[in-house]
């Protein structure tokens, strides 16, 4: 087994959160690192703009600038309809691949 678990688990679903991420609302990508990093999804914002390049190339988001009140123009990310309905088999698949997971690793009942 690996090392780090919690790192291939991770490296499994961080661009299915980038999914729900953007699904709620369009973000720049400084928004989007400083989220999962906070949320222990990423370790760096190196990790992510190859990512975000990946996800775009496979239809899944789009990018588009926006000028921004405080400083340079900003590189915003939003949900393509391909997208979205990758996040929906995501969605459809994780509770259930969850519940077996759960099932299947949890603790032995004591033989008392």
């Amino acid at each position: 087994m690996t090392a780090n678990v919690g790192a291939q688990l991770r490296k499994g679903v961080v661009e299915s959160c980038v999914l729900g991420l953007l699904e709620k609302t369009p973000m720049y990508g400084w928004q989007l690192s400083e989220t999962l990093i906070s949320s222990g999804m990423i370790a760096s914002v190196g990790t992510l703009y190859p990512m975000l390049s990946r996800m775009r190339s496979q239809g899944l988001i789009l990018s588009y600038e926006e000028a921004s009140p405080s400083g340079p123009v900003r590189k915003f990310y939003r949900l393509t309809d391909f997208g979205t309905v990758a996040l929906l088999e995501f969605r459809n698949q994780w509770t259930p691949f969850v519940q077996v997971v759960d099932r299947l690793i949890a603790e032995r009942a004591d033989d008392d």
